[in-house]
């Protein structure tokens, strides 16, 4: 029987409850057998790390903030924040001048977000409770927006990318983190790779992605595979700009 939105939205709710209920134990958004899933992709990175509650608590499939050329002063968007990692990172990065805001839409997840950024004792952070199809900012508010494996749940990709383009400053910039099919995949293909709360069946394609990106006016679109994810599907960084 094929799955209606709420039926996937619910299946999505729950499944990320239950890792932020897990979150101490190291939880990842796939299969544990995936390693382009979870803290390995913070490996190595230059800042001081986070709590190890924060670096375990990590459900994405790369390090949006290794891409996105953070700057002091810059004011920074996290959708889909989680247990807080890229928060926290982006905050040390952009410094007291700057501000990074994090968006979920789970209580469960701004409440584990909130306190792994009181044990990092960063306080240029402001936690929003939203949807990313419908981001709580107004328009042009914001430097660089960065994601690490959420846009490929989202039941309404246009409309997330609508509301990125619109919340960027001219000159703004994404550097996100996600899962994508080759060309040759159909939604089914998809689909039998793996569930959409593991994210991999609502992966959009190579070439779906960059359309989409570039119908609500981001220029210079780069999208870069990193790791397989599953036979035909990768992590990728993807970046764009939006015109001055």
């Amino acid at each position: 029987m094929t799955e209606t939105k709420t039926d996937l939205l619910q299946g999505v709710q729950e499944y990320y409850r239950g890792k932020a209920a897990e979150a101490e134990g190291g939880a990842s958004c796939c299969s544990p057998s995936m390693e382009a899933f979870g803290a390995s992709n913070y490996a190595g990175i230059e800042v001081e790390l986070p709590p190890d509650a924060a670096v375990l608590a990590s459900l994405g499939c790369g390090n949006p903030t290794a891409v996105a050329q953070l700057r002091e002063g810059e004011t920074v968007l996290d959708l889909g924040s989680g247990g807080g990692l890229d928060l926290i990172l982006s905050a040390r990065r952009v410094g007291p001048d700057g501000r990074v805001f994090g968006l979920d839409f789970l209580e469960e997840m701004l409440a584990l977000a909130a306190r792994n950024i009181d044990d990092a004792g960063v306080e240029n952070i402001v936690l929003l409770k939203g949807n990313i199809e419908a981001i709580p900012l107004p328009a042009g508010t914001v430097d660089v927006i960065i994601s690490n494996c959420v846009i490929n749940l989202s039941l309404d990709k246009p409309a997330v990318f609508g509301e990125m383009a619109r919340v960027l400053v001219p000159g703004g910039r994404i550097g996100i983190s996600d899962v994508v099919a080759e060309d040759d995949l159909s939604p089914a293909d998809r689909s039998e790779r793996g569930s959409h709360s593991e994210c991999i069946a609502g992966a959009l394609s190579i070439s779906e992605y960059r359309h989409l990106l570039e119908a609500v006016g981001l220029e210079n679109v780069t999208i870069t595979l990193t790791q397989q994810a599953a036979d035909g599907m990768h992590t990728a960084i993807i970046q764009a700009d939006r015109p001055i």
